[in-house]
């Protein structure tokens, strides 16, 4: 039953999280995509193509309905893996109540998963880059996404191990990450795509993309904590977590 209690308040953190992302994305985000298919739109009838105007509104409509349900769909993936790594570093995180040790863990994510990939292939508005190249650019991105967090995993499984965890060892590990990634970073090719929208509207949706992604971490720890406390998730979890 313990089990299941953990699996239903993961799934339903990541559930709530991902709704509200996905509501909120409509209010600030989706008005820069607006914009930059329109700059995109203007071009082709400028050059002489047919664009059905209504069709393409209707399109969009369609699109944004499912921002919320691809969001929900996508917090509730992603809460899984929270989920998991929290009850395995639960005990090891700083933090005097679970709810601030999941906030922790929440930005260290957020820093990892999307800060840091940012850095290398920052988001784009959908009418930004060649369709033919869309596939590429996402094994770029998730193949950025998969070194930084395995090494991540991987130095934060080599800092449990270290018996006596002075400052020196608490200096090497992020210098560990920050060498690897800046490798990764040199050795990852750039985005093929040129931008043709002005910088200022790009600048703009990276901004509130990011703003809309950092919610949802941080409202994916306060829900998972709140409901680790009221649930007392941690009895269950000392049973499938190894002793710190």
């Amino acid at each position: 039953m313990r089990t299941l209690t953990f699996i239903f308040i993961t799934l339903f953190s990541g559930t709530i999280a991902g709704a509200i992302l996905g509501l909120i994305n409509q209010i600030v985000v989706e008005p820069f995509i607006d914009k930059a298919i329109g700059i995109e739109t203007q071009r082709h009838i400028a050059k002489g193509e047919n664009i059905d105007l209504e069709q393409q509104s209707q399109y969009r409509k369609y699109q944004k309905e499912g921002e919320i349900v691809a969001s929900t769909i996508m917090g509730t993936s992603l809460a899984a893996l929270f989920g998991i790594v929290f009850a395995y570093s639960r005990s090891s995180l700083p933090g005097s109540n679970n709810k601030a040790k999941a906030l922790i863990l929440a930005a260290i994510m957020f820093f990892v998963l999307f800060l840091v990939p940012a850095l290398k292939y920052p988001a784009n508005p959908p009418a930004v880059g060649n369709p033919s190249t869309i596939y590429y650019r996402e094994e770029l991105y998730i193949g950025f996404i998969a070194v930084s967090g395995f090494s991540t995993l991987a130095l934060a499984l080599s800092y449990r191990k270290i018996e006596n965890k002075t400052a020196k060892a608490m200096i090497v590990i992020p210098l560990a990450y920050a060498l690897i990634m800046g490798s990764a970073y040199t050795i990852f090719p750039p985005n093929p795509d040129k931008i043709t929208i002005p910088m200022d509207l790009i600048i703009s949706f990276r901004a509130a993309s990011a703003f809309t992604i950092g919610i949802f971490w941080g409202l994916l720890g306060v829900i998972l904590g709140s409901f680790w406390d009221k649930f007392k998730s941690h009895e269950m979890s000392s049973k499938i977590a190894p002793s710190p």
